[in-house]
């Protein structure tokens, strides 16, 4: 048996954002689609990505970073989180003003491994997939490939791997 592909795996005829929808479009989409995120495309080009996070990011509370004076500087304390990308969350209006650009996209023909080590190696979720010619074509995210690893391991969905003595 050939060895899968992101193509074997992707989910297709996914939908894609403009750039000027908006947050209401944005999470009517996302939630239709069931997925993570989806690829923001202007004029056939992937220009960004809108993923779950971004949106609720802009729900989360966010902290100003503490100014430390010293001498005759002033340092910004590490707050942990970046203050300028929190507070492009909460003031987002459209898909342009919250995705995350650029995009990692993945060719169709890449195999299991490669697009796991994207995802892993980039905390990545979902990657747009895009033919020879960058065309968008699909999206794979995390959980088709978990899809995967269960068929391939043939668990029966009666069977439990934990035993009781």
């Amino acid at each position: 048996m050939p060895e899968a592909t992101v193509g074997d795996i992707m989910r297709r005829d996914v939908p894609s954002l403009a750039p000027g929808d908006t947050i209401g479009v944005i999470a009517r989409r996302l939630t239709e689609a069931r997925a993570p995120g989806l690829p923001v495309v202007e004029g056939g080009v992937i220009v960004g990505i809108v993923t779950e996070t971004d949106l609720i990011a802009r729900e989360a509370d966010i902290s100003v970073p503490t100014v430390v004076p010293f001498l005759d500087a002033l340092f910004v304390a590490d707050g942990g989180r970046d203050f300028d990308e929190d507070l492009r969350h909460v003031f987002a209006t459209t898909a342009r003003e919250l995705m995350t650009s650029p995009v990692y996209n993945i060719r169709e023909t890449a195999s299991i491994e490669q697009i796991a080590t994207l995802m892993v190696d980039q905390n990545v979720n979902p990657v747009p997939v895009v033919d020879q010619s960058n065309e968008l074509v699909g999206l794979v995210c995390r959980s088709d490939i978990v899809a995967l690893i269960q068929r391939l391991e043939a668990v029966d969905p009666g069977e439990s791997p934990l035993t009781v003595p």
